[in-house]
């Protein structure tokens, strides 16, 4: 198998000094690499430029609050959002779904209904399940397809007259498979229901405009699309976001504090109680133009090829069970019989190819799918056909040392 030049004509692997050295990192739907840029922006940001925000009236502190609303306004043009006002800056994904379910959801009854699908991550689950025990809603679950789709056709067959809303990966972290969000949207709006999308494995692999989608709230995590860790994004229409109760009291989310009561700042300060991860979402910006030099058409298409590639690879080996859709997006899931896989890690990691191993927070969908644990290769932008050259390499390896037929 031939080496492929990345992204045509662009050889990005050197600008991640994460990869020094040769080795195969196939871990990027966990967390990415970063680049010098977001490394730069960063040291930056804790250095020469460093300030608080919102609050000074010293010039430093005014051009890091430039910078930090800059960044805002940078990650509201990424995801297409209407105004840079409904970006909400969180810690990550998760704190953007724990955010919703505690501020729009405290407007829930008992007997109104939640739906999900099978697929989801933990993030997207227990707080839903949390919210239930609180306010006695239903929590609803949509099964899957027989390759590891979310049935959208039972989907939408479960959307009632008391669904308040559904809640879906646009990309499932396990098996990588794709949802149709605009035709989830289209359901979920016709019963009056509104629709939120766990963008996780989205928002770092494909374009991503929540405008088109018909979201009304989207979240992902910056870690994942080769920004910081401790910083996410929680966008969400403005009047809903009008509409939201604070869910954390504090600074910075006020208008005016009395002993007899306090009123609130508009959103999205409202939502962002504290001194802000101002370093992380200057971070973040850096990252989002750093993808975006490259084109998110382009990364989508590098990671397909790669995907194709590797399950075409490990296809050949007989003991090896591929999980999920073949148009798959960046993730390729898979078991070995016989071979746990842990095991299959470790040997990798000997190879210096570095998989995921376990259950991925997703242990009822590896109920579903009736094994304890996967292994889990995913692609990023740094990753090439060396990589699943590696990764097939180690798989055959993994056989013969566990006496399987390769």
């Amino acid at each position: 198998m031939a080496t492929a030049p990345l992204l045509p004509d662009t050889d990005v692997r050197a600008d991640f000094p994460g990869l020094g050295g040769d080795w195969a990192y196939l871990d990027t739907a966990a967390t990415a690499q970063k680049p010098q840029a977001v490394i730069d922006a960063i040291a930056r940001a804790y250095g020469p430029d460093y300030a608080t925000v919102h609050r000074g009236v010293y010039a430093r502190s005014a051009d890091m609050t430039f910078a930090f609303e800059a960044a805002r306004e940078t990650v509201a043009r990424f995801l297409g959002a209407a105004s840079a006002q409904e970006i909400v800056f969180v810690r990550g994904a998760t704190e953007g779904l724990n955010l919703v379910a505690q501020s729009w959801g405290d407007r829930l009854e008992a007997g109104d209904r939640i739906l999900i699908s099978a697929l989801e991550h933990h993030s997207n689950i227990v707080p839903w399940q949390l919210l239930a025990q609180r306010k006695g809603i239903i929590l609803d679950v949509a099964p899957l397809t027989e390759d590891g789709r979310i049935d959208e056709a039972r989907l939408i067959a479960m959307i009632g007259p008391r669904t308040r809303l559904v809640s879906i990966a646009q990309v499932s972290n396990v098996l990588g498979s794709m949802a149709d969000v605009p035709r989830i949207a289209a359901a979920a709006h016709g019963a009056g229901a509104l629709l939120m999308v766990d963008g996780c494995q989205s928002a770092p692999h494909m374009a991503v405009d929540v405008q088109a989608l018909g979201a009304d709230f989207f979240v992902f995590s910056g870690h994942k699309l080769y920004g910081p860790t401790g910083i996410g994004v929680l966008w969400a229409r403005a009047e809903i976001l009008e509409s939201m109760p604070p869910w954390q009291g504090g600074g910075a989310m006020i208008e005016t504090v009395r002993f007899e009561g306090s009123t609130f700042a508009p959103p999205p300060q409202r939502f962002e109680a504290g001194t802000p991860h101002i370093a992380g979402a200057i971070g973040l910006a850096a990252a989002v133009d750093y993808v975006m030099s490259i084109g998110m058409d382009r990364i989508a298409a590098h990671e397909a090829m790669l995907v194709d590639a590797a399950r075409t690879a490990l296809g050949r080996i007989n003991s090896v069970r591929l999980l999920g859709p073949e148009d798959a997006a960046g993730i390729l899931s898979f078991v070995i019989d016989g071979v746990h896989p842990h095991d299959i890690g470790t040997i990798l990691d000997e190879a210096g190819v570095a998989i995921r191993a376990g259950h991925h927070c997703c242990q009822p969908l590896m109920q579903l799918l009736d094994v304890p644990a996967t292994a889990r290769a995913s692609f990023g932008i740094y990753n090439n056909m060396r990589d699943v050259e590696r990764l097939a390499a180690g798989i055959e390896r993994v056989t013969r040392i566990f006496g399987g037929a390769a």
